[in-house]
């Protein structure tokens, strides 16, 4: 994600177990992870491999329809389970064909089959659903969930937002594959992440077809519904994606102003893959929405969103993403440094190379004038609550914790730190205990104590700079 405020100018894990009780050799999966700033997002007792989304929206009335296939394994014996939906009204549920009893409190439904599921058992949940939509406020005040714009909608999902479009269990550390068919008007696109598979037009309704083959994080999927300006290319030069496909869609009034900008990502794409290693998934591409639909871009898998035309350093720090934060992903909420501050980072690097300030004069710059931006309000790796896991000190000390491990192991060192972590974890979740080990393991005889004690879990400013 980039902010769009001054201090931003300055193999899937298993899901945490609960027994809610049990009675016939099995239990109720939990009704959340246990995530320590959104404990009810996602859900215990089952992993899920796939989601199959059936989805038809108009933006006249503007009312959603869809049929969620949720192919998932049991990781313990179940009697039943949660999935996360926000507000829309549920018409049917079953489990493996057959027609399953369920309740909803609040944002969790709660299904319960007609036969109990065994450990290891693979098991497919149809939800059948309606309604209106929601947007939900964040507790640090951004919208996200289901925005409606003048001809259409953009989903945007981080942290809990994409609850309020399908069910599921919506929390990074249940990544799964996505195919997402979307019926909209004649004249409209609906554009989500992966490869468009098909698309087809019947009288006055058009569906096209998405298909998200590597894993995606619940956040990190997107659906845009609008009369946008499309543009199909391929990107040539990477190494190991020769051909790699490219889906941008623009809203036409930001087209004469994005356009240059969003002719840049091939030679990010390649810059960044000779910084991190191969590009992570099978196409890229671009959103770009009305300006001010919301005051941050998102990193939404294959082609993140914009609200407007951005900038060069935005469209950096978003397809940096595509490998930390995407690719990587963080085990919990706590971690979100291991996205923003790879990604701040990814912005020094770009200026440093390109002609502007290196990294160590944006680090200097930071240490003088950082408490005007609140830098110093928390560690990277503890923020205060929900409400401050975007604020500076995850974004710009979480780059300044990087800036000081490339100085304490050297430039070649360093560059090889952010190669390896991203392979290390591809596809995965990864923790912030997870990179303290990693990087004291790739540069044995170094003492990272400072780094960490100091940079990353330090309360106040660090001394010495």
């Amino acid at each position: 994600m980039t902010r769009l405020t001054a201090a931003a100018l300055l193999a899937p894990a298993l899901a945490a177990l609960g027994a809610c009780g049990a009675g016939d050799g099995g239990a109720e999966g939990a009704a959340g992870v246990g995530d320590p700033y959104f404990p009810e997002a996602g859900n215990g007792g089952y992993d899920v491999g796939h989601y199959g989304l059936t989805l038809a929206y108009d933006p006249g009335r503007p009312r959603l329809t869809g049929t969620a296939v949720i192919t998932a394994r049991a990781t313990r014996d179940l009697t039943a389970f949660d999935l996360d939906l926000v507000g829309l009204t549920v018409g049917e549920v079953s489990v493996d064909g057959r027609a399953a009893r369920w309740r909803r409190v609040g944002q969790e439904l709660t299904v319960r089959p007609a036969r109990p599921l065994a450990r290891g058992a693979v098991f497919r949940t149809t939800v059948a659903y309606a309604g209106v939509p929601r947007t939900l406020t964040d507790p640090d005040g951004s919208e996200e969930g289901w925005l409606r714009t003048p001809d259409g909608a953009v989903a945007l999902g981080e942290p809990t937002g994409s609850a309020t479009w399908f069910p599921g269990s919506h929390h990074p550390s249940d990544k799964a594959a996505y195919d997402i068919e979307v019926t909209v008007p004649k004249g409209h696109q609906a554009v989500s992440n992966g490869e468009l598979t098909s698309e087809r037009t019947a009288g006055d309704r058009t569906v096209l077809t998405w298909r998200a083959r590597e894993p995606v994080a619940p956040y990190v999927v997107t659906v845009a519904v609008g009369r946008f300006t499309v543009t199909r290319s391929t990107v040539t030069g990477l190494r190991d994606r020769p051909g790699l496909p490219s889906y941008v869609a623009v809203v036409p009034s930001e087209v004469p102003a994005a356009r240059p900008v969003l002719a840049r990502i091939p030679a990010v794409l390649r810059w960044e893959e000779g910084l991190f290693g191969p590009y992570p998934f099978s196409s890229t591409g671009a959103v770009v929405a009305r300006r001010g639909l919301v005051g941050y871009a998102l990193e939404t898998q294959n082609r993140p969103v914009f609200p407007g035309a951005p900038d060069t350093t935005t469209l950096v720090h978003e397809l940096a993403h595509q490998w930390y934060g995407d690719s990587v992903t963080p085990r919990t909420w706590r971690d979100m440094w291991l996205n923003e501050g790879f990604a701040t980072y990814a912005e020094w690097l770009w200026a440093e190379e390109h002609g502007g300030d290196s990294a160590q004069e944006t680090f200097d710059a930071l240490y003088r004038t950082g408490a005007d931006a609140g830098l110093w309000a928390f560690p990277p790796a503890r923020p205060s609550d929900a409400a401050h896991i975007s604020d500076s000190p995850v974004y710009e000390r979480g780059a300044m914790v990087l800036h000081r491990v490339r100085r304490a192991v050297g430039d070649t060192r360093f560059r090889a730190i952010l190669r390896g972590w991203a392979t290390a974890h591809r596809h995965g979740n990864a923790d912030t205990a997870d990179f303290t080990r990693y990087v004291e393991r790739a540069a044995p005889g170094t003492d990272f104590g400072a780094v960490w004690a100091d940079w990353l879990y330090g309360e106040g400013k660090p001394k010495g700079g």
